[in-house]
């Protein structure tokens, strides 16, 4: 590690740590700092779902960004297994999603992407999966839908990160910037000891808006809690991830299912799982699976998810600055769109032209301006 690192990344969850991985095997020399433990928090806590994408003819900027996800992540998968022999739990297994009336305009979007789906009758859907009958609306099977275990990806990109020989800072909180004029040339940690870098790019999730502030920017990143329910290998057992508007069941190898999640974001940095959201979830189980009112109940928790003004994250410069980057605000789709913010950021600091059109995510959008992506998990 030289001096000071070429790039400073504050916040180690699944964007930070995605991004200094790419970075890294790009050439620069990288430090990556959190307030806590790497990937403790909304990276840890979610599902880990991966929809289908297809970026040649994804309709707008955030499907794009959605599509390098679908496609890279089996990549990365196997690329953090080479090298570190640790497995992220990455698996195509398919996933069935429920449509209404009002859900046209995303079944348009699937039909203009291009990527497999098809509809299924009930009938097809009790064969597919016994334990989805009660699934109501209209339900479409997505082959290539696929899922990560949140933590073992976590895990092995850490793995990852040192062996590339960033250095990770976990428990280090960072206080402000150090900048000189309008360029920031470090960042100031709480201890008061300061760490210079190149660039600086601030990936804090949840807690990015503090750190936003002193740079003249207030986009609204505030925490959103979402709550899971993890059961004990409930039967009739799940081969696929079923999807209800915002809710999931996302069944595990070993026989565990994952069911969320609650959005609260009245809850603000309190992330503890309540009896009213657990007992939302569970209401939502035994609707749609009244076979599973008698299934145990392993373990209940919450993350705190970045959310944004119109529900998209930040990408890209920081206006009126030079030397520091944003990557927050990714809201419920940290893990999907890990990949293609780690491209964009590589793109960014390589000079290349990005792979997504980066105007679509800059800090200082007119609200409402962005089109929501047409997965919901």
């Amino acid at each position: 590690m030289a001096q000071h690192p070429d790039v400073a990344i504050v916040g180690g969850g699944v964007i930070g740590l995605t991004a200094a991985y790419e970075l890294a095997k790009a050439g620069f020399t990288v430090e990556v700092l959190d307030r806590g433990p790497l990937g403790a928090e909304a990276s840890w806590a979610g599902a880990g779902i991966i929809p289908p994408g297809n970026f040649e003819r994804a309709a707008t900027p955030i499907d794009r960004l959605r599509a390098l996800g679908s496609v890279g992540m089996p990549l990365l998968a196997s690329e953090l297994r080479d090298r570190t022999g640790l497995d992220t739990g990455y698996r195509r297994c398919g996933g069935i999603e429920s449509l209404h009336p009002h859900d046209r305009d995303v079944l348009e979007l699937w039909e203009a992407e291009g990527f497999p789906f098809d509809q299924l009758t009930g009938d097809t859907l009790t064969q597919l999966e016994p334990a989805a009958a009660g699934f109501t609306g209209e339900p479409y099977l997505l082959p290539t839908c696929a899922q990560v275990r949140n933590p073992w990806h976590v895990r092995a990109l850490i793995a990852a990160c040192e062996q590339l020989g960033v250095r990770l800072r976990p428990d280090t909180p960072v206080e402000g910037w150090h900048s000189v004029g309008r360029r920031v040339t470090g960042v100031r940690l709480s201890s008061g000891a300061t760490v210079a870098a190149g660039t600086c790019v601030l990936a804090a999730g949840a807690w990015s808006e503090t750190l936003l502030k002193p740079l003249g920017q207030q986009p609204g990143v505030h925490p959103v809690r979402g709550q899971i329910v993890l059961f004990h290998r409930p039967a009739p057992r799940l081969q696929r991830v079923l999807m209800a508007g915002k809710r999931y069941f996302v069944p595990r190898d070993d026989g565990r299912v994952l069911v969320g999640s609650t959005e609260e974001p009245e809850a603000g940095f309190e992330k503890c799982p309540t009896a009213a959201g657990v007992n939302e979830l569970l209401r939502f189980t035994t609707t749609l699976i009244p076979g599973w009112a008698g299934a145990e109940v392993e373990k209940t928790w919450a993350g705190l998810r970045p959310g944004s003004a119109d529900g998209l994250p930040y990408i890209g410069s920081v206006p009126g600055w030079d030397g520091v980057l944003v990557a927050t605000g990714h809201f419920r789709a940290g893990v999907q769109l890990s990949v293609g913010t780690a491209r964009i950021l590589t793109e960014l600091l390589t000079g290349r032209p990005p792979a997504v059109p980066v105007e679509a995510f800059r800090l200082d959008r007119p609200p409402g301006c962005a089109t929501q992506q047409a997965f919901r998990s």
